[in-house]
């Protein structure tokens, strides 16, 4: 094993907090599960790295089982790093299907054809969310793999989530190789089913399709980006005739919702097909994606009515 893949493997190891370290070894899968038994997990977490580097040793790890090792380490503790959300315009090569195994086809060549010193590895994980862990080299250096740039891509979403450190060069070089893919639109089917109610009027038929349209139209076709939480801080005035005086205190009214769920985004997409909310739903609540974020503040805004409000 290389003296560099194993100095990068003791250094991940070491970022791990040492109750997670085995479980995160079992995720990783390189090492099996008899290796993983001769490990003192209750010593100084040097000795543990040193352990597992001995274990790879035996394995003959290379660069490509380290660097899965690192995206394992960084799909858990995303909040370590600084991101940045990138919307994607759509181009004229997109298909309408997202193929992964097409993807990292081009997305190699084409790195590749600009770069050669670059060492690009993928990840999938099971809300559709591709990782890529990209090490930059130059055309006469091989690429650090302590600099390295992630990208978080959602098949069948315009939004690209990349953690930076690259040259500026080499930034619009990564961003070209994304497409938006969107599905093909869906089709209504005028099928009854076996034992409808065929008394149904076309009054209900007709707000039916008009709430798949209007929920086709902010929500797309495609699975959602996995959103665990949303915030909104509330500031407004409760304003009043001055002759009433009804309040003394002119201090705001402020108040703070969290929407919570293992996928919200999701949630919010089934609201009015399952009647449990008129469409559209609220922009407050649709622009999430567009914004590409999950905080707000909402504020009164002057000039307008009494008790009014929009969003920033």
């Amino acid at each position: 094993m290389d003296v560099t893949v194993a100095e990068y493997i003791r250094r991940t190891v070491l970022k791990i907090p040492r109750d997670e370290i085995k479980t995160m070894l079992q995720k990783w899968g390189f090492l099996s599960e008899t290796q993983l038994q001769t490990i003192n997990f209750h010593q100084i977490k040097e000795n543990i790295s040193q352990d597992v580097v001995q274990l790879c040793e035996e394995n003959s790890a290379d660069i490509k089982q380290a660097a899965v090792l690192d995206i394992i380490y960084n799909h858990i503790y995303p909040n370590k790093r600084v991101w940045s959300v990138y919307q994607m315009n759509k181009t004229g090569e997109e298909t309408e299907f997202f193929d992964l195994t097409d993807f990292k086809k081009k997305f190699k060549r084409r790195l590749r054809s600009a770069l050669k010193n670059v060492t690009i590895n993928f990840r999938e994980y099971e809300d559709n969310a591709v990782w890529i862990r990209i090490a930059w080299g130059t055309p006469y250096t091989k690429p650090n793999q302590y600099k390295t740039s992630y990208v978080v891509y959602h098949s069948q979403t315009p939004y690209v989530f990349i953690s930076v450190s690259v040259l500026k060069s080499n930034l619009p070089l990564l961003c070209q190789n994304f497409q938006t893919y969107y599905p093909r639109p869906l089709q209504e089917r005028n099928v009854a089913p076996e034992n409808g109610d065929l008394r149904i009027i076309q009054e209900n038929r007709n707000e039916k399709e008009r709430i798949q349209r209007v929920n086709q139209e902010v929500f797309g076709d495609g699975p959602q980006p996995k959103l665990e939480f949303a915030q909104y801080k509330l500031e407004t005035m409760f304003k009043s005739d001055p002759k009433m005086d009804v309040l003394d205190e002119k201090e705001p009214f402020r108040c703070l919702v969290k929407f919570s769920s293992p996928h919200l985004l999701e949630s919010l997409k089934s609201l009015a097909p399952a009647g449990m909310a008129d469409a559209p739903l609220s922009p407050l609540l649709t622009c999430i994606p567009q914004k590409a974020r999950n905080y707000f503040k909402i504020r009164e805004k002057k000039g307008f009515f009494p008790g009014s409000f929009v969003s920033p």
